[in-house]
């Protein structure tokens, strides 16, 4: 990678860290005002730099499974890791990684 490029991606990453108010890449943060999605991360994996909105505003997913959990919950896990199986393999650049990562 040029120089150049090098530089663009570093000003384009701290213009969005600074946009949004995040505090380094991928670090996700809660977004409790916006409409839709719950969290953002700014998400780099290699030289690419992509900005990711991700989980439903309001879910209940009550976190990382905790001491007592319900069956009902657990099988709720469970079956969004199954649905989304494919798409958090993709890794760091997809909105199921972070979900599955933060949310689930």
């Amino acid at each position: 990678m040029s120089a150049g490029a090098r530089s663009r991606v570093a000003a384009r990453t701290a213009s969005l860290k600074k946009k949004h108010g995040l505090s380094g890449v991928n670090k996700p943060k809660r977004t409790p005002d916006h409409p839709k999605k719950s969290h953002i991360v700014l998400a780099k994996e290699g030289n690419t730099v992509k900005l990711i909105r991700f989980g439903e505003q309001g879910a209940k997913t009550a976190g990382k499974p905790k001491a007592g959990e319900g069956d009902k919950m657990r099988k709720k896990r469970a079956s969004f890791k199954a649905r989304h199986r494919k798409n958090i393999a993709r890794g760091k650049l997809s909105a199921a990684y972070w979900a599955n990562r933060v949310k689930w």
